[in-house]
């Protein structure tokens, strides 16, 4: 896909990263917009000749005016920008500003500029907890019960996806990742189990606080999925589950273990309070296939990631 030219907001975080690795592999031009320029995770997953490639911007999504000029020589759109749980409970207008007012922001410059492969990141959070659904592996059209002001808002992005198609004839595709983990995964709550891998590594004890099972996602399989996703044939206002392995807790863990030979890596038992997994069907018959890294091959490659940081001196999570 040589020559097409990327926005990739929150392109400072984890998948934002992994999408940019995989752009400038593919021969793709990318701006990289976000309100950070701590770009940790952007020295650990991408080469330092191929950050020299990437332009950087600091913007912010709540300035239409930053967003427009951020859009301007774009062909696709990967939106991955938004506050998480934690920092929305932290500061609740800045988090509906980010999440709400900037997803607009996006889809409006996305209208005026006539883009139409724009791809954004939704997340399971916009279901309710497990026992409110009949099955663990729900469908992505299954009713929206979120029990956080972050799934509110994140209803609001696919609602206003909806609208955009329905009124104004612009095309997006939604995906609903679960739990990313893998290098580079270093904040939120779903992220203790990246966290507990580069704990066996430095050969030090952690507790993952959460139990049961869930949909683990290798973020560079989800990063290939969205590009995916930017690649297709626009049909309306899409919304799909991610792929990934539907695994207990108990298993990561174990599956650690085996690769380190370190076994002070426990968890708890009480479930995270969402389905255990988004059918993920919808999604591979439109991609033909999803992108997948078995398990346990995912935290072997993770450890070797880690190890190699820590030989070369790369920024790891404290």
């Amino acid at each position: 896909m040589s020559g097409d030219t990327y926005l990739v907001t929150g392109a400072m975080g984890c998948l934002g990263a992994w999408v940019i690795r995989l752009l400038l592999e593919d021969g793709c031009e990318v701006v990289a917009f976000d309100i950070s320029e701590d770009d940790r995770r952007h020295q650990l997953i991408i080469g330092s000749e191929d950050r020299r490639q990437i332009r950087y911007v600091k913007g912010d999504l709540t300035d239409s005016d930053q967003v427009m000029s951020a859009v301007e020589g774009v062909s696709r759109i990967i939106h991955l920008g938004a506050l998480q749980v934690p920092f929305c409970r932290a500061d609740r207008p800045m988090g509906a500003a980010v999440n709400v007012v900037g997803t607009v922001n996006i889809f409006e410059a996305a209208l005026r500029h006539s883009i139409e492969h724009l791809v954004y990141a939704s997340s399971v959070a916009v279901f309710g907890n497990a026992e409110d659904y009949e099955v663990s592996t729900i469908e992505p059209g299954e009713r929206r019960l979120p029990t956080t002001l972050y799934g509110i808002w994140k209803c609001a992005n696919e609602s206003t996806a909806r609208i955009y198609e329905a009124d104004y004839g612009l095309p997006s595709v939604g995906l609903i990742p679960h739990t990313i983990y893998g290098p580079g995964r270093d904040q939120g709550l779903t992220s203790q189990p990246t966290s507990a891998v580069l704990a066996a590594v430095r050969e030090r004890a952690f507790h993952i606080e959460y139990g049961g099972s869930l949909a683990l996602q290798f973020a560079p399989d989800a990063a290939r999925d969205f590009i995916q996703s930017s690649r297709l044939e626009p049909q309306g206002s899409e919304v799909h589950g991610l792929g990934g392995t539907v695994a207990s807790i108990a298993e990561f863990v174990e599956g650690i273990k085996q690769v380190t030979d370190f076994t002070e890596i426990t968890h708890g038992e009480d479930r995270l309070p969402f389905p255990e997994a988004v059918d993920s069907a919808s999604l591979e018959t439109r991609l033909g296939a999803l992108s997948y890294t078995p398990l346990l091959e995912s935290i072997d490659r993770s450890v070797q990631w880690f190890e190699e940081a820590n030989l070369t001196g790369l920024p790891l999570p404290e």
